[in-house]
């Protein structure tokens, strides 16, 4: 596989959408690796946010220097990747676009409050507590209408958001970009 046939995907949206689960179940289906850009948070910010501290930009810059490497290296080797991802604001998923080189497509998983609040709930051994969703609701900037973003609503079967994902992917294609 060469670099211009390497994909990056990353499956963003708030906590409680779902991003791990269909990340996990996307790179199955597309038979690539698979990485959780949670476990890039430092320390710091995983106590922050288990206190039920929002994030600010300040914490969150070098958690997205870390996913963009994880991105950058992928693209580089030539593998494609799915990984997943919060990318709340614009400005974080242009810095993520950046540092894969443009060669990157978000899933963006979409639900209502109420079914966030109920999945959420249902969570057990997660950082991220409830308290945080409403946090994350005011800061996400929708990526709806962004090149190379597919958006999915979270109110069905795992299976059916994995196969609307991939549904999404295959109408916007290899790349998203012309370089």
């Amino acid at each position: 596989m060469t670099r211009q046939t390497a994909s990056a995907i990353i499956v963003m949206g708030v906590s409680g959408a779902g991003k791990s689960s269909v990340g996990e179940r996307l790179a199955e289906a597309l038979n690539c690796d698979f990485a959780e850009g949670d476990r890039l948070h430092p320390p710091s910010n995983v106590e922050k946010m288990a206190k039920g501290i929002p994030l600010t930009d300040e914490d969150r810059w070098p958690w997205l220097d870390l996913v963009g490497q994880d991105l950058a290296r992928a693209v580089a080797e030539g593998r494609s990747l799915v990984l997943s991802c919060s990318a709340l604001k614009r400005v974080y998923r242009d810095r993520l676009r950046a540092a894969a080189g443009g060669n990157l497509k978000f899933i963006f998983l979409k639900g209502t409050p109420e079914l966030l609040e109920i999945r959420m709930g249902e969570r057990t051994g997660h950082f991220m507590p409830l308290s945080l969703l409403h946090s994350q609701l005011a800061t996400l900037e929708t990526p709806e209408g962004e090149e190379g973003v597919v958006t999915v609503t979270i109110d069905g079967t795992l299976d059916e958001i994995v196969e609307a994902a991939e549904k999404g992917l295959s109408k916007i294609g290899p790349r998203s970009d012309s370089r």
